[in-house]
């Protein structure tokens, strides 16, 4: 089934064979890549399938290596799906807004055609039957988000399951900020779904949104088209040793998620008593959705204090919303002061 939704190209497509990619086993003088051969500590290139980072995420996730994919940034795989499965001018992916701008960026740039279906105004659940109503044989891509950005919600899994049964391509569950939700990871739904991509970050709960490593989650099959189309060395050393010093100190990282998700209560109540706060959307993310009564002015007038909160008043169903990202104890504490003096 997979085979049948890939471009043709990608089907035929005979992959660039890297230097480090054409030898097994061990070696002492390597003379294939024309390196240098004088000793900088990065002289030499980086694994191209980063196998020891894809088994030290293996045993964190539960999940077999070789269904692991590293890009750089979520971003690459999401660009990268688009170009396995989407021919251009013909085929389309599905999206459910308000939601993660990237998703028609990057099909905007492939020329790929873009269809929404929005998501239920107030409780932000994808319409499945609507969904389910639009898709055909070129709808190749159905992206939800979950946590969703911007509005912080948990998609339900129920509805997760129906959409990826019905959908004729593939569903890709971007889980970005599943960390700071109770709600179990679509991972779990991989031996169940041929079909199903789970993307996931290093960016926001482990704090190393400057190293750019994202993770998706897939079949063998899926994945072997990640590494068929991918850049020979996509991930550097840096990134990778940066990522195995963070999954050291895994009891450090979710105290830190421990933390945000008591400021995100503390925020939500010092939100709640403010009177221009119409209302403070429920959130599974490090992040809250709020609909104020002068959003631009909020905005503005935080700016000019040195805070910078994002004005999401012009997307759909977020009309007069402000997203606030949930700080540390001291930057939520500026937050609000500010916020009282505005009043």
């Amino acid at each position: 089934m997979i085979q049948n939704l890939v471009r043709p190209n990608i089907n035929r497509l005979t992959p660039y064979s890297s230097a480090r990619s054409e030898f097994k086993g061990k070696a002492e003088v390597f003379l294939d890549a024309n390196e240098s051969p004088y000793e900088t500590g990065y002289n030499r290139y980086p694994d191209p399938l980063q196998w020891k980072l894809k088994q030290a995420i293996s045993t964190l996730k539960g999940i077999a290596p070789e269904h692991i994919f590293l890009g750089n940034g979520s971003d690459e795989a999401i660009d990268l799906l688009l170009r396995i499965f989407c021919e251009p001018g013909a085929d389309h992916i599905i999206i459910l807004p308000p939601t993660y701008g990237m998703y028609r960026v990057s099909a905007d740039i492939s020329n790929v055609a873009v269809k929404e279906i929005p998501l239920r105004p107030g409780s932000f659940q994808p319409d499945v039957e609507a969904v389910l109503a639009e898709a055909d044989a070129h709808s190749k891509l159905l992206f939800i988000c979950s946590p969703n950005n911007p509005t912080g919600n948990s998609i339900r899994p129920g509805l997760i399951r129906e959409l990826t049964k019905g959908f004729p391509g593939i569903v890709v569950v971007d889980e970005a900020y599943i960390d700071f939700s109770a709600q179990e990871s679509a991972i779990r739904l991989l031996p169940e779904y041929s079909n199903l991509v789970v993307l996931q970050t290093f960016s926001k709960a482990w704090g190393m949104a400057g190293i750019r490593l994202g993770m998706a989650f897939a079949s063998e099959e899926i994945i072997g088209y990640f590494n068929k189309v991918k850049p020979p060395y996509n991930i550097n050393q840096l990134t990778q040793e940066a990522a195995l010093k963070a999954l050291d100190k895994q009891e450090a990282q979710e105290a830190q998620v421990k933390q945000l998700l008591g400021q995100r209560t503390l925020l939500q109540q010092y939100l709640g008593g403010l009177p221009f706060a119409e209302r403070i959307y429920p959130s599974d993310a490090n992040f809250l959705l709020v609909k104020v009564e002068d959003p631009t002015g909020i905005y503005n007038y935080l700016v000019d204090r040195g805070i910078i909160v994002r004005d999401r008043s012009r997307v759909t169903l977020c009309e007069g919303c402000l997203r606030i990202t949930v700080g540390t104890p001291e930057e939520n504490e500026r937050l609000f002061r500010a916020l009282v003096e505005f009043e």
